[in-house]
This record gives C-alpha cells, structure tokens and sequence, in this order.
C-alpha cells in the first residue's frame, strides 16, 4: 500500500495516486478515499464515515451541540475548524486544490472533484424515476422538481414560479433589464450566458449540434429542435385564427399577418410594403435588375427562384396543379384560380369604366382596349393592327391560306 520514503519530511506515499505524507496514520486515513472504506459507524442512525473527525461532526446533528468555532471577518459560526478553514478561502481568494487536467483551480475540495466529472464524463446521480444522470447533486434535485412539479423560487416582481433558482435569477434580468453577459468579440451583450454561448457561435462558426436523421449540424439547439421537425412532422404551433399548424415559429408569425394585413417590410426604392422579409429581397431585384437564377435549359434569368421553377416547367411540360372540378391541369396555381371561376362564376375583375366583369385579368386588358382603342398587336406582312393577339393570328391566315 505504501513506500517508506527516507528522504525529506514527508516519508509516506500512496501507491495508487503516490500522494506523499508526514505520518503512515494520515496515510492510512487517506487510502480509504480510494478503497470506500468507512470504518466508523454512528451509534444513533448507522450512517458510516470515513475519517472519525467526520463521524464527530455527525454525532452534533443528534446532540444539537452549537457551532462553535467563528470566521473574524464575517462572524459566521462552524461547527469545526476545517469548516472554518475552507470558508476562509472566500475571503482570501485562496485556491489551493488544482486540476491535473486543465489546471484549474479551485477553494474546496467538493469543487475540484465535481469539476473532475466534465474530463471523466462520470454521472453518480441518477433519478429514480427517469433514470437521468447527473454530475451533481444539485443538478439532480432541480431535475426531480420537473416530475414534483415543484416551483419553490418565486420572482418578487409578478410572483412567476420557478424550479430552480438560476432560472429565476435569468427571469429577474426581464424586469431589471440587466445583461452582465459580454461577448468578448462584438461587445454584444446577454441576460443569460447560454444566449451568449450560442451566440458565439456566429463568430467561430462552430455547430457542434448534429442531427441524428440527417446529420445536419447546427449552432443552436433551438435550430436543431425546429429542423427535426421536418423529418417527425410535427407541427405544435396553431394559429389562433384559422386553427392552421405549423413546424416553427417563425412560420406561424408570417401566416398571421394573412389574417391582421400587416406588412412590416418595407421597399426603401418605392415604399412598397411585404409580409416577409423574403418578399422584399425579391422584389428589390426589380429595382437593381438583378437576375441570379438562371435556368439550366435555355440560360434565361429571372429574379426569384420561384420564377424560374415556373419557367422550368415550360421545359418539362409538368403541371402539378389540378381542378378538382374536372381534373384539368395547369403548370401554375394562378392559372389554376382563374380556370376554377369557369366552374363558381365568380368574376371578381370589373371594368371601370363600364362595370363589366370578367373571370380573368387577361379578359378585362383585352377588354379595356375597346374603350381606349388601344391596337398592340401588328401584322407584320401588312402592319393591319389588332387589340388581341387571338385576332391577329386568325388575320395572320388570311396570309398564310391556312
């Protein structure tokens, strides 16, 4: 168990951790941390300690003896002297006990070994009703109150309830405003310091949360929670208005303007307004003429992908949108629309200057030109002109002899 050591004061060393000390009995004592042996038995309740200064200590929960040794500084009372001792260092700022991993340094012993458990990985507490595991206690006492239900902390503000008394002390910065956290990069600043860690993330790049599907990676956790929401389906965020759900939150904030008409978004060109922040980017291209997306068929560009998905169809001959009236179908919903007013009646396009309506907005241009005399549309063998490309290419024939 141990080496004598002949040379300098402390002559006793530890073969499991070759800890060195002055005499074999604090070595002794000191093996039991490894071996969990707890030799001294309380006479009143059975508990078992490992050191009989421990047991002592014990024995004052049953006799009800006062605390008797007093800190100088602050007046607070001990039960004993190592108490004492080890409260000290939060005067003093002394911290004696060192991590031999990362060289952290910490004032208790207790500290040190939870700190220990972020290398080791080790979880010695686990709940006895989910079995989650824990690195500290404490840890696991706020986990059981999520199944108790318990909320002891109480904000003194608007008497909101919590489990644990960090999350009222992050709930208290709502009402003070205060945000102590700082990023060291931007100076942006925090209320809780997993908002500044996540944000942190911005600058370094880091997505250390992965998605067990699809092995997408991302930043925050809120973002991974969101993004596993396509592969489950799950859509827990109903609109209030129509009842219709959603994956993210995000998405059902843009589906309520549909219903209240707002249109935060605004053009800084022409002042016109939008619903979504997506909306706008596009239609700035109108402005700048700006044309990203390019079809692959024929090179033509357009300034929205939605445009050229469109288009692509043209290629492809695809048209997804089907009546359900009479199962025609069409490459584009708005053409599907104004086909379903063949079937309802509904004419929704009023001319304004005779009041006659008209199913489809083609119509009512095509109708317009008979009271403006308006003639677009040239014969290029004859220059005869025509208010509707349909005329033309009936007069076109009488060219041709089809």
């Amino acid at each position: 168990m141990a080496r004598n050591l002949r040379d300098g004061k402390r002559r006793f060393e530890c073969s499991v951790c070759s800890k060195k000390f002055a005499y074999n009995s604090i070595l002794l004592t000191h093996f039991r941390s490894h071996t969990g042996e707890k030799p001294f038995e309380c006479s009143v309740c059975s508990k078992k300690f490992a050191h009989s200064s421990h047991l002592r200590e014990h024995l004052r929960t049953h006799t009800g003896d006062k605390k008797t040794v007093e800190c100088t500084l602050c007046s607070k009372k001990f039960a004993n002297s190592s108490h004492l001792r080890a409260h000290l260092r939060t005067h003093t700022g002394e911290k004696p006990f060192e991590c031999t991993v990362c060289s952290k340094k910490f004032g208790h012993t207790g500290d040190l070994r939870v700190h220990l458990r972020t290398h080791t990985g080790d979880k010695p507490f686990e709940c006895t009703v989910c079995s989650k595991k824990f690195a500290q206690s404490g840890a696991l006492r706020a986990h059981l109150r999520t199944h108790t239900e318990d909320k002891p902390f109480e904000c003194t503000v608007c008497s909101k309830k919590f489990s644990q008394d960090s999350s009222l002390r992050a709930h208290l910065r709502t009402h003070t405003g205060d945000k102590p956290f700082e990023c060291t990069v931007c100076s942006k600043k925090f209320a809780r310091k997993d908002n500044l860690r996540a944000h942190l993330r911005t600058h370094t790049g880091d997505k250390p949360l992965e998605c067990t599907v699809c092995s997408k990676t991302f930043a925050q956790s809120g973002d991974l929670r969101a993004h596993l929401r396509t592969h489950t389906g799950d859509k827990p965020f109903e609109c209030t208005a129509c009842s219709k759900k959603f994956g993210q939150t995000g998405e059902l904030r843009v589906h309520l303007r549909t219903h209240t008409g707002e249109k935060p978004f605004e053009c800084t060109v022409c002042s016109k307004k939008f619903a979504q922040s997506g909306a706008l980017r596009a239609h700035l291209r109108t402005h700048t003429e700006d044309k990203p997306f390019e079809c692959s068929v024929c090179s033509k560009k357009f300034s929205q992908d939605s445009s050229l998905r469109r288009h692509l169809r043209t290629h492809t001959g695809d048209k997804p949108f089907e009546c359900t009236v009479c199962s025609k179908k069409f490459a584009q919903t708005s053409h599907l629309r104004e086909h379903l007013r063949t079937h309802t009646g509904d004419k929704p396009f009023e001319c304004t200057v005779c009041s006659k309506k008209f199913c489809q907005t083609g119509e009512l241009r095509v109708h317009r030109r008979t009271h403006t005399g308006d003639k677009p549309f040239e014969c290029t063998v004859c220059s005869k002109k025509f208010s509707d490309d349909s005329y033309l290419r009936r007069h076109l024939r009488t060219h041709t002899g089809d």
